[in-house]
């Protein structure tokens, strides 16, 4: 099928599903209140005035908006004049986000990505006018690109990484992704085995670069008050970092056998709306169980008897590394 003619359909669809797009949203947005803030964004409207040539950088969730971090503190090392425009698809993403630009200062910007029809995009381009373009990991979209190369505005994949699967499923829809990764200008590929799918896909330049995730500086004073708190419970830590749904549950089935005293389990879930879920789940297990959230710097007493903990705070994920003795990675 012709580019053009793909495109058409793609964008006819798209347009179809957004009343769709935007209620499902706004339900999610009972759960996490940020999906319901700036909607207007995804349609790529807006309401004040944006100034022109910041770097563009797209960090669709929470792992991309942290590799975006150490990409951002090497920018900011070699020009402490740069301004960014941050953008994001996800609650988690955008809080990140946020945390992030208080660090950079003022004259840094932050919105959702426009959903992926030519007018938002459009809109979204006219309006911020960025210098450069970054798309972190995985994010390339047949609309954007196109409207990127018209604008002419040069797009880099960052981090870049492809699985066999998503190369398969590239090649099944080969009229709207095949061009979409030829235009973009530079690939900077995780591994070796990454390029090389790359380059299947169509993009001409590409470089290994490495995994940027290595690269995050890793708070020392987390590290060092979960190894405190450790000290403090005298027992073995066992930490599930971010699970995913029915990993949890299988963790626990085994976990209410083993004999007593159990060293003390953490369980992290990958996204926060599954917080209230997972303390459901244990304490349907028949665990006692604490609450992160509950607390300030020091974990009370009936924390340091729980059976289990649940990770239900943001970016502190180093504590979680410095308390625990062994982890299990969902």
């Amino acid at each position: 099928m012709p580019e053009g003619l793909a495109l058409a359909f793609y964008a006819a669809l798209l347009r179809l599903l957004t009343p769709f797009y935007l209620l499902r949203l706004w339900r999610r947005g009972a759960k996490e209140p940020l999906y319901r803030h700036a909607l207007r964004e995804r349609l790529g409207l807006y309401s004040s005035q944006a100034e022109p040539g910041r770097l563009w950088i797209h960090a669709v969730s929470l792992g991309e908006t942290r590799a975006a971090s150490a990409l951002i503190d090497a920018l900011r090392a070699r020009d402490p004049s740069l301004k960014f425009l941050l953008t994001h698809s996800t609650a988690t993403g955008r809080e990140a986000g946020q945390a992030l630009l208080q660090n950079l200062g003022a004259g840094n910007a932050q919105a959702w990505l426009p959903y992926d029809t030519p007018g938002a995009v459009r809109r979204f381009l006219r309006h911020w006018q960025p210098r450069l373009g970054v798309l972190m990991e995985t994010e390339v979209w047949p609309t954007l690109q196109r409207e990127a190369e018209r604008a002419g505005l040069a797009m880099v994949l960052a981090n870049a990484r492809l699985s066999e699967k998503s190369l398969r499923q590239g090649r099944r829809f080969a009229a709207l992704l095949r061009p979409a990764a030829r235009r973009i200008s530079l690939a900077l590929a995780q591994t070796e085995a990454d390029a090389g799918r790359i380059r299947a896909m169509g993009t001409a330049q590409v470089q290994v670069a490495g995994n940027l995730k290595y690269d995050i500086a890793v708070d020392a004073g987390l590290v060092a008050r979960g190894q405190a708190w450790a000290a403090q419970l005298g027992r073995p830590v066992l930490m599930l970092a971010v699970s995913r749904e029915g990993e949890e549950a299988a963790l626990l089935v085994e976990w209410v056998k083993q004999a007593a005293p159990r060293p003390l389990l953490i369980i992290v879930p990958r996204h926060p709306q599954r917080f209230d879920e997972v303390a459901t789940l244990i304490e349907a297990a028949g665990l006692t169980l604490s609450r992160r959230s509950r607390w300030a710097d020091t974990p009370p007493a009936d924390a340091l008897a729980a059976d289990v903990w649940l990770g239900d705070s943001m970016r502190e994920m180093p504590l979680y590394y410095g308390l625990a003795q062994a982890a299990l990675l969902g």
